[in-house]
């Protein structure tokens, strides 16, 4: 197809796979965590970065990274404080979030078109600094992943366990909310602030229905995004349409199929 031979579309193609393997990596542990909705807080605080660096005319998605890496930091210091309500760090971070957001938005009317790309993504505007530093968030997430597994997977099934055996919890929560704010920092710009907790979730979601194991959970969910982001993109490029709101919809379509197919099966 002639699309593919379209540098923006190659450069969409090779940003889209990135986030399409690193979302569902950090996804499976928040929804293992109960921190679905963490996504959208962390989205809603690298808006407020991404506003900030048009401000001042420094590269948006690096402000955007500073703030959500900040921001992960707060949710893990109220979820101390608040242990038995943790959702609330949530709330709270969110709520400032959208109030520093909106606060340059004032500032800055000029910029606003530029931020709202954020809102809803601009996969096709990746430029090659873009795509080294999600490559970069790439290497370092799926390596983290890879080196720290066995504690990972025992801190995620049994907390209690895990600090007996000697496990520094709050060590590795941190670095999982911090590695969560990385993804999502590098992927507003392709599927929106507004859509990127889909790619967190919603492969997550599907891989538990047919997964036996939480290795093949991990499979599934990044063959579940990696589907998705392709059919989305292909989609988006051959019919005009949104990348990011596509890639969410194929996102949604496999999510019902494989539970209509789970409930053909039953009867």
């Amino acid at each position: 197809m002639d699309i593919f031979s379209e540098y923006f579309f190659q450069r969409a193609l090779i940003g889209g796979l990135l986030i399409g393997l690193t979302a569902p990596l950090m996804g499976i542990f928040l929804v293992l965590r109960r921190l679905s909705m963490i996504g959208d807080t962390l989205a809603h605080v690298s808006i407020a970065g991404v506003a900030l660096g048009f401000l001042i005319n420094v590269y948006p998605i690096g402000v955007g990274l500073v703030f959500a890496l900040l921001a992960s930091f707060a949710i893990e210091r109220l979820r101390k404080a608040y242990k038995t309500y943790a959702e609330l760090s949530i709330a709270i971070i969110m709520s400032g979030g959208v109030a520093i957001a909106t606060l340059l938005f004032t500032l800055g009317k000029g910029f606003n078109m530029n931020v709202m790309s954020y809102f809803f993504g601009s996969i096709y505007t990746l430029d090659a600094t873009d795509l080294w530093v999600v490559f970069g968030v790439t290497v370092l997430v799926v390596g983290v992943i890879a080196f720290n597994y066995k504690e990972l997977f025992l801190m995620f099934f049994d907390e209690d366990a895990a600090g007996v055996s000697g496990l520094p919890l709050r060590f590795y929560n941190i670095m999982i909310t911090m590695m969560t704010a990385l993804v999502i920092s590098v992927s507003i710009k392709i599927v929106g602030a507004l859509l990127v907790s889909s790619l967190l979730t919603i492969p997550v979601a599907c891989s538990l229905l047919v997964a036996k194991s939480f290795r093949h959970s991990l499979f599934w969910a990044i063959l579940f995004s990696e589907l998705a982001v392709l059919g989305g993109l292909l989609s988006a490029g051959l019919w005009d349409l949104a990348p990011g709101a596509t890639i969410v919809l194929f996102l949604i379509a496999l999510l019902i199929i494989i539970l209509f197919i789970k409930r053909g099966l039953r009867l």
